[in-house]
């Protein structure tokens, strides 16, 4: 999730409503300046007993954070804590209960991408083996309660804990007990937004199969191969979901600035501070009626606050965010944002995806969502078959992408390999989950612990 610092004088108010929708056209970059912005979570357990560790004990949260700062990495403070860290990678932030993000920088290729990937794991390893630090990629906590684990102090937070479980049964497990990977990328124009948002929305599903990894709830199978997928549907309706608007004639940035002008509030931020404005509306707010801030209308930064507070399986802010994936192996935080890039960046292989897509109806797209968490690739395909039956097509539309935009590596590597794990997936017919699950039942002999030994970073 997002981390918040002070901005400045020049954080202008909101006098009109044309400002919110300029901010979406503020992000229009012409083709060579599309960049690649990678975010990738894991989880982080002590060695010892594979608990999570708080942010205050010795060699905890706090200190990995510091340890960190040797490579370079700058701390951000809230209060009197430090809750994140900004550095030529991008950022690293702590989600709810010390989930470790790394928000990457903007990239001009995959092989930078990987690259960043493997620094990064680099540095915390390294941290970590002198804390007793461990960590894992995995799209759920595959054994911990949520009152096993910590809360960070983040204020945000805070907020967001008390107002979860008023809007939905699995909020809390969305905050405390998750991982994933998403891909920033970015659009030339309204209609290429709109266009890379219908077919990231479209295909989200089946970059939840090849990504399903959240198998098990509390030590046991829990009937889904990515449970994370699952407890989206159950977290808040106001702010999840497939929008069906998005599909409608006309859409583009206006009709989504109504979208998150109706999702309520969650706070604002103000002199370092948190407010409560949970369930508030933003509308309200436009008018100096906001009742956490009586009087006062909202700076442009308070609606970009806002608009990450919205949690659909593809967001707009200046860029668009694809949100589908559970959290995994490195190999994994380098093929999804390949699937994502092969598909969206070149316009060929963006009109074969949506030639692809285009006649399904909402009612099958929705249908093929709420079908994945526990089906995968198995999951019923909107006119017959399974969505396994396409996945090998995709991947080859995003392969060809990936070939046109021909950026190699020093070596003179293709990006078109990091597709290979997911390649992997539709020959065999499983994903992550379902190979854990075989672990099990076989090999592990239904000993969850063994998970840490053999599927840490």
């Amino acid at each position: 999730m997002s981390t918040r610092e002070e901005t400045g004088k020049d954080d202008p108010i909101i006098e009109d409503r044309t400002q919110l929708i300029t901010l979406f056209a503020s992000g229009e970059k012409s083709r060579d300046a599309w960049r690649i912005g990678t975010e990738h979570e894991k989880f982080v357990y002590r060695t010892a007993d594979h608990r999570a560790p708080s942010y205050d004990e010795p060699g905890g949260i706090r200190d990995l954070l510091s340890g960190l700062t040797r490579f370079g990495w700058e701390p951000v403070v809230e209060g009197d804590n430090v809750i994140a860290l900004r550095g030529p990678d991008g950022t690293i932030s702590l989600e709810p209960a010390g989930q470790l993000e790394l928000s990457g920088a903007p990239l001009e290729n995959l092989h930078q991408t990987c690259a960043e990937t493997g620094r990064h794991l680099e540095q915390v390893k390294a941290v970590g083996d002198e804390l007793g630090l461990g960590f894992l990629g995995l799209g759920m906590w595959p054994d911990k309660t949520r009152a096993e684990l910590p809360i960070m102090p983040k204020g945000r937070y805070a907020i967001m804990l008390r107002h979860m479980p008023r809007v939905g049964n699995l909020g809390l497990d969305m905050m405390l007990r998750t991982c994933t990977i998403q891909v920033n990328l970015d659009y030339a124009s309204e209609a290429d937004m709109a266009k890379k948002f219908r077919v990231g929305l479209a295909l989200q599903p089946l970059a939840t199969a090849l990504f399903a990894n959240s198998p098990f709830t509390e030590g046991k199978p829990n009937g889904f191969l990515s449970y994370r997928s699952h407890i989206w549907s159950d977290t808040d309706p106001h702010r999840t979901g497939m929008l069906p608007f998005v599909f409608e004639d006309g859409f583009g940035y206006e009709r989504y600035a109504d979208y998150a002008l109706d999702v309520p509030m969650y706070f604002v931020f103000r002199d370092g501070k948190y407010i409560d404005a949970a369930g508030q509306s933003f509308r309200d707010f436009l008018k100096g009626e906001l009742p956490a801030l009586p009087g006062e209308k909202p700076r442009l930064s308070d609606w970009s606050d806002h608009l990450s507070t919205a949690f659909p399986e593809v967001r707009l802010k200046t860029f668009l965010e694809m949100r589908g994936a559970d959290g995994g192996r490195w190999s994994r935080i380098c093929a999804l944002p390949a699937l994502w890039v092969g598909l969206l960046y070149d316009n060929t292989a963006l009109d074969a995806a949506w030639d692809l897509v285009k006649p399904w109806s909402m009612d099958a797209r929705e249908a093929l969502r709420n079908d994945v968490p526990r089906l995968a690739l198995e999951a019923p395909l909107p006119g017959g078959g399974v969505l396994r039956d396409i996945a090998g097509e995709v991947l080859e539309i995003a392969a060809s992408g990936l070939r046109t935009r021909a950026r190699l590596s020093s070596a003179g590597d293709s990006e078109v390999g990091f597709l290979e794990p997911l390649n992997d997936v539709v020959r065999t017919g499983r994903p992550p989950a379902q190979r854990l699950l075989d672990l099990y039942h076989g090999a592990w002999a239904g000993d969850l612990r063994r998970i840490y030994d053999e599927f840490s970073f």
